[in-house]
């Protein structure tokens, strides 16, 4: 017998004693979500055997953890990416067709993890994907939501948010571990007390206190005895029960503080437009904070390590500010809880944080009203008010009379309602700070935190982002990396960077070109079945799959992308006898609920859908589709099958992006303004396979510095006025022919992110796509090209940057 027999046999019988154990059914009698709950713990048995090397590593003098903070963590499914790492594949198949089974039916069983919206949280399971591949002791800490941001229905063309319970089936690969719990505290007031030795100190009473339950799930490197684990704090009351109270008939208050308790990790990101959003979402921070930190600290002092060195033995990494009153947490741990000395404090917790800015947009700068954060968090209020004053005092001593300085980089903000500043506290309490791109960080030098450059002009770095080329292109992409390991091996799943550009002689190659086509094609129709499954929508996969997929906003310009083509729309009712390339439009992505031009942008580009693909005359030639729900799982089928990537977002807004580097992993062109990523992106494929358009960044600030007015490209160009005024007639929305005079308003008046401006350059773009796409040849080299290219996108790559410029972590 083979070790391949050997091995399906044990996963066979591990099987169905996991699916009697767990479900307490026969296989006869089994349903597909039933097996999946059983094989999913299968394969979670070998995965937490990698636990032990990772304690192991950190036990080592030189051994340092990176805890990675993250308000969210978007996973995607595990059980696919489990037995691709940890190499089951063949063994899980032929358990499954013994037992009568289709695998990719009870893979198809799982429920995403609904803790993640998008970038930001992609980022993070990319991120410990590399860290456990790379063999780092890691982990990741977060929040385990009852509930996801929503799930995303479209009906009647309109956005409507309902409860994502990815919950409700149970999660097979948590565990919970209630000894492993933390109290935290909210609200009450500070008293000043003697300590034993007689020495004053502050001392916090709080009003209410919650528990932080962890909740463990491992997540594993490819080919790799290292796992990382990403441990997930539930809130729960101290005493969920209260007994006196429910004897004397008060039924509500005897389970107020449950209820109460359990709000913290109820649902990610509660909306904080009225007061009472914005203070549970400070209470999520701090909770998740508090306990992550008091991990950190039980864990050293099971090392036996002494706090003065926990800076050495922890790299904590705050993914953007929603974390960042972890500086004045540990301060508050440090000094009041064990008694140690502010200045020495200090310094340890300087060399412990690590601050990723994620934004360019001043407004997405987390601040904190005052009254707010000092009703929830007094004590921290007061420790960040002492970092302040030796802050500024050390400003003003180095830069006398600059009192415009002082109040730029104060930690409050003074100008009216007084609030506190997350980034800037971030900023002042980490050894380093970084972009994550190389545009955006020269921009956080040049504008966003140009002073604290102008302070500490070696603190600021950049590590461009990566994304996990086992998930998004082994994973979800088989046929497309079978080609590519038959052509240069299978190195480049761990090698990418320097793996990948072997790929570039193969483009000239007109045989490898067809079948490169060919997994392109499959890919295409599979997501051609995915789409009239989910939306109804018939689409023609020997088109052009035209894609632009991710979180709707504003700048990220879906309404540039709708209005071009309500352009080809218009082009071919004008003149039937054209012949253009034939295209599906593909669009996807929430909208934040409270977000109304966001939501409005998706009715927009519905009733653009409702009228091209119902129009006899272009219904043929172009179709268009909001696939609904966008997530990592449905990702996994249109980053594959896409071959247009729309990367359109207004230069300098875009920090990074990273689904440009998804769909560019599999083979897509891009076109795209020089933002984010992107710049990077068109340098490595190289530029002539890459379809630039739109002002760049110091272009789109003299425009606003000379007085931009919007209307005036609306009247030089009758292809832009034409569009818009097809939108204003009504005829998108013959119920309600108002419905988008906001949208075409707020184009022709104000135009905040320069949608007027760069459509006429979109346009004349697109018509270079459709030139290229017309010759098949030209087009597959430079897919190709761009797959050879992108090896330097590989989070990988950022892991090893955070490790040798931030972590000061060796790598094995």
């Amino acid at each position: 017998m083979t070790t391949h027999d050997s091995l399906h046999d044990d996963i066979k019988e591990i099987l169905v004693r996991n699916l009697r154990t767990t479900s307490g059914r026969t296989p006869e009698y089994a349903s597909k979500n039933d097996w999946y709950q059983a094989l999913a713990l299968t394969v979670r048995e070998k995965v937490y055997g990698s636990m032990d090397y990772v304690m192991g590593r950190l036990r080592k003098p030189d051994g340092r953890l990176v805890a990675y903070l993250s308000a969210e963590f978007l996973l995607g499914p595990h059980l696919r990416n489990h037995i691709l790492n940890l190499n089951l594949r063949p063994a899980v198949e032929a358990a499954m067709a013994a037992l009568g089974l289709d695998l990719e039916q009870i893979l198809d069983q799982e429920e995403e993890p609904g803790l993640g919206n998008g970038g930001l949280g992609r980022l993070a399971a990319c991120f410990l994907d590399s860290l456990a591949t790379l063999g780092i002791p890691a982990k990741g800490y977060g929040i385990r939501y009852e509930f996801g941001i929503f799930d995303q229905q479209i009906r009647n063309g309109a956005q409507v948010e309902v409860t994502d319970k990815w919950l409700k089936h149970g999660n097979p690969w948590e565990i919970p571990h209630p000894e492993i719990a933390f109290t935290v505290g909210f609200g009450g007031h500070t008293e000043n007390v003697q300590n034993e030795s007689g020495r004053l100190r502050t001392r916090w009473v709080p009003n209410w206190v919650v528990n932080g339950v962890a909740y463990d799930t491992p997540m594993t490197g490819y080919r790799s005895p290292s796992a990382a684990l990403l441990r997930l704090w539930k809130a729960e009351a101290v005493e969920s029960f209260d007994f006196a109270a429910f004897n004397s008939g008060d039924y509500y208050r005897a389970v107020h503080d449950k209820i109460t308790s359990e709000n913290i990790s109820k649902v990610l990101y509660p909306n904080d437009d009225a007061p009472e959003g914005k203070r549970l979402r400070l209470e999520q921070q701090y909770f998740f904070v508090s306990c992550t930190l008091q991990d950190l600290i039980r864990v050293n002092m099971a090392l036996k390590n002494p706090l003065t060195q926990f800076h050495k033995k922890f790299a904590v990494q705050l993914n953007d500010t929603h974390p960042s009153v972890a500086v004045a947490e540990l301060m508050r741990l440090f000094v009041d809880v064990h008694g140690m000395e502010w200045d020495e404090s200090w310094n340890i917790v300087r060399e412990t944080f690590g601050y990723t800015n994620h934004t360019l947009m001043p407004e997405a700068l987390e601040k904190w009203p005052v009254g707010l954060f000092g009703s929830l968090l007094p004590r921290h209020l007061e420790i960040i008010y002492e970092i302040n004053r030796r802050f500024i005092a050390d400003v003003r001593r180095d830069h006398p009379g600059d009192e415009d300085l002082v109040r730029r980089v104060s930690l409050i903000d003074e100008g009216g309602e007084r609030y506190v500043r997350m980034a800037h506290l971030a900023a002042v309490g980490s050894r380093a700070i970084n972009g994550v791109a190389q545009l955006h960080t020269d921009l956080l030098k040049k504008d966003v935190l140009r002073d604290f450059h102008y302070l500490m002009p070696e603190k600021i770095v950049n590590i461009t982002n990566g994304v996990t080329p086992r998930r998004f292109v082994a994973s979800a992409n088989p046929g497309l990396a079978a080609l590519i390991s038959e052509a240069i091996g299978d190195s480049w799943i761990l090698r990418s960077e320097q793996e990948l550009p072997r790929l570039a002689p193969f483009a000239s190659d007109a045989g490898f070109r067809a079948r490169w086509k060919e997994v392109k094609t499959r890919n295409k129709r599979r997501l051609a079945g995915l789409i009239l499954d989910r939306t109804g929508v018939t689409v023609n996969p020997d088109s052009l799959f035209d894609v632009q997929v991710k979180r709707i906003h504003e700048y990220k310009r879906q309404h540039l992308n709708a209005l071009h083509v309500l352009r080809r729309y218009l082009d071919l009712k004008d003149n039937p006898r054209l012949s253009p390339v034939p295209r599906t439009f593909v669009f996807g992505g929430k909208a934040a609920p409270g977000y109304f031009m966001a939501k409005l942008m998706i009715r927009f580009i519905n009733a653009v859908a409702d009228t091209v693909n119902h129009d006899p005359a272009t219904r043929d030639t172009y179709r268009v589709v909001f696939f609904p729900d966008f997530n990592v799982k449905y990702g996994e089928a249109i980053y594959p099958a896409a071959e247009l990537s729309e990367q359109i977002s207004t230069a300098g807004k875009e920090a990074s992006g990273t689904g440009n580097m998804k769909f560019t992993l599999n083979g897509a062109l891009t076109i795209g303004t020089l933002d984010g990523a992107n710049v990077e992106i068109r340098d490595a494929v190289g530029h002539d396979h890459f379809f630039l358009f739109g002002k760049t960044a110091p272009e789109v600030d003299a425009l606003w510095r000379a007085g931009y007015n919007p209307r005036r490209f609306y009247e030089a160009d009758p292809r832009l006025s034409e569009v818009l005024d097809f939108v204003s007639s009504g005829f998108l929305s013959p119920h309600d022919r108002g419905l988008f005079r906001p949208l075409v308003d707020t184009l022709l008046y104000r135009d905040p992110f320069l949608v007027m401006a760069d459509f006429a350059a979109y346009v004349d773009a697109q018509d270079a796509v459709n030139q290229t796409y017309a010759d098949p040849s030209l087009w597959g080299e430079k897919s190709i090209l761009n797959v050879a290219g992108a090896g330097r996108f590989s989070s990988d790559r950022s892991i090893r940057d955070y490790a040798r410029e931030i972590w000061k972590i060796k790598l094995t």
